[in-house]
């Protein structure tokens, strides 16, 4: 049994069994309406529908911030144009079904600079909470993109914090946060970084591009660059987030020792994740957390964006089907994960309304239906944490992620 949780979703699937068409032409036109059902009991049913209400309200005033202050920098007729003129690069290299066409490789050389971490919430008595930073030598794979990707000075330099033990290099949980979501105090409780600590792991918290100290300039939030460039952006940000994590794994195994790494991200973190999975090996697992898994399905259930985005389609003369083609290339579902089955495992929010249950449930799917817990609470409350914390106590003895 795949499913790990007292909460289980009834069975079929998102997808039409045995349609061989590339995945942004099977799934159904509506799958952003679409709606999972789970079996619950009275009591879990109370706990999601109090807990979605709080996200459908975030949704609603985020999808405003970004409307107003990113869509109409990225979205507008002609960069509409510009990213349709950059379709066939791009569908290229998500129907070779290679990840290793985009998502380069980075050289081993990068310098990585340390130094101790400035006011941590959380300062380990017997290790250390470090600083980790370096300067990205990531190329956009698009040449309309490049110039652009370089003038961003902040985005240049990764960014990460860093607890480890002070005995010896130990099994690593390298986690990345959600959109706009970069506070390192904010996310060592969300992933209870001392509770992973005192397990045994060490643990690299990673900054995405374009969030906290890599804003680019006059970027009214953190997170704004991400989006406000446009599709193409969009794209390659994925791209230089995969690139420089793995600059990351590259310090962690080949300057410090590190035997084994994992990845564990939530929301855009998790999609991140599970972008990561298929192009790393070298992950002894990947454990996405109410992940975003089609991000052109996600913004049409987002209103204002929503409305904004349809119309946009209808101008262009375009579909759903073709948003999610100029996507593809970043998309995990375009690509098989790197890692056996067994070694990946999915945490899904009943009540999540930000990026609802069938984005989980469409990475279950394309992941060979590996393990998977459901909590009864939303893409921002999680009840029960306790309980998918220690699934994945189990999930790390089972794939022997272990210390010592």
């Amino acid at each position: 049994m795949t499913v790990v949780s007292r909460i289980v979703h009834e069975d079929g699937g998102p997808r039409p069994a045995g349609d061989q068409r590339p995945w942004w032409q099977s799934l159904a036109p509506d799958f952003h309406a679409s709606r999972e059902r789970f079996a619950m009991t009275r009591g879990e049913r109370a706990k999601v529908a109090v807990t979605a209400a709080s996200d459908v309200v975030l949704r609603t005033l985020g999808a405003s911030l970004v409307a107003t202050l990113a869509m109409p920098l990225g979205y507008h007729p002609r960069a509409l144009a510009r990213a349709l003129s950059d379709r066939e690069l791009y569908r290229q290299l998500a129907t070779s079904g290679d990840p290793d066409r985009f998502f380069e490789r980075p050289p081993r050389s990068v310098r990585v600079q340390r130094r101790r971490a400035a006011l941590p919430l959380f300062r380990p008595r017997d290790g250390r909470c470090e600083d980790v930073r370096f300067e990205s030598p990531f190329v956009a794979v698009n040449p309309r993109e490049r110039q652009a990707f370089r003038a961003h000075r902040g985005n240049r330099f990764a960014h990460a914090r860093h607890w480890r033990h002070g005995d010896q290099a130990r099994p690593t949980v390298i986690a990345v946060h959600g959109f706009s979501a970069d506070l390192y105090h904010l996310n060592e409780w969300f992933f209870s970084i001392p509770w992973l600590y005192r397990e045994g792991y060490d643990v690299l918290l990673v900054t995405l591009p374009f969030h906290g100290k890599r804003q680019t300039r006059l970027s009214p939030f953190s997170g704004h660059g991400y989006f406000a460039g446009g599709v193409s952006r969009v794209n390659e940000a994925i791209a230089q987030s995969i690139f420089d994590l793995r600059i990351f794994m590259d310090h962690l195994q080949h300057d410090l020792g590190v035997p084994q790494m994992g990845v564990t991200g939530v929301s855009l973190g998790g999609f991140t994740a599970a972008v990561l999975a298929s192009v790393e090996p070298r992950l002894a697992f990947a454990i996405p957390n109410v992940p975003v898994t089609s991000i052109a399905d996600l913004v049409l259930e987002w209103q204002p964006i929503a409305g904004f985005v349809k119309a946009a389609l209808a101008g262009t003369g375009k579909s759903v089907h073709d948003a999610r083609e100029l996507l593809a290339v970043s998309c995990p579902l375009s690509y098989p994960p790197r890692l056996p089955r067994e070694r990946l495992m999915i945490i899904g929010g009943v009540g999540d309304r930000l990026a609802p249950p069938t984005h989980s449930r469409l990475l279950w799917d394309h992941w060979g239906r590996c393990r998977i817990h459901w909590f009864p609470g939303s893409h921002l409350i999680h009840l029960d944490r306790g309980d998918y914390f220690r699934q994945m106590r189990r999930f790390f003895r089972d794939i022997e992620f272990s210390v010592g």
